[in-house]
């Protein structure tokens, strides 16, 4: 697990009420502290804890080229990600009264994400080298509902 350096109270209130692209910044940034626990795994992408405390959960993943996740949201959560290295392709998608609207857009290193409670996407690592991002969450996320794409319902719960 993700050792924080000793904060002072006011430090670590200030942490609390951070927002997740300013956390997922700052352990994108303190690679010392998760180096040891990265991994790869040739067969799916690799995902590590960081940290969990009671506002929010951090977490570490390494991304093989054509490794990607389903079309998810993150159960209400909100939340954002930080490419640490490499480049991820995210795919979001939003419900219109016309229709599905999709977008594509590439991630490279230093960028990040920042994601509602509604956020539809997917992410994959597109490119010909491992990626490694890091994800916040907050609250604390439950689970991850898929989705697949209907070309005429839209998005639908699998």
């Amino acid at each position: 697990m993700f050792a924080v350096p000793p904060n002072t109270l006011a430090a670590e209130a200030d942490r609390s009420l951070a927002h997740p692209v300013r956390l997922a910044r700052e352990f994108a940034a303190d690679r010392r502290s998760w180096a040891h626990l990265l991994r790869y795994d040739p067969v799916r992408r690799w995902a590590g804890l960081l940290e969990r405390t009671e506002h929010h959960e951090a977490w570490l993943l390494s991304w093989l080229p054509g490794q990607h996740t389903e079309l998810h949201d993150h159960s209400g959560a909100t939340g954002a990600f930080t490419v640490v290295s490499g480049s991820v392709s995210e795919r979001v998608v939003r419900s219109t009264p016309a229709g599905p609207v999709q977008e594509w857009r590439t991630l490279e290193a230093g960028q990040s994400r920042v994601f509602g409670p509604d956020y539809v996407h997917q992410v994959r690592n597109d490119g010909p080298d491992p990626a490694i991002t890091v994800h916040v969450y907050r609250p604390a996320r439950a689970r991850m509902t898929t989705y697949a794409l209907d070309p005429v319902e839209g998005l639908r719960r699998t």
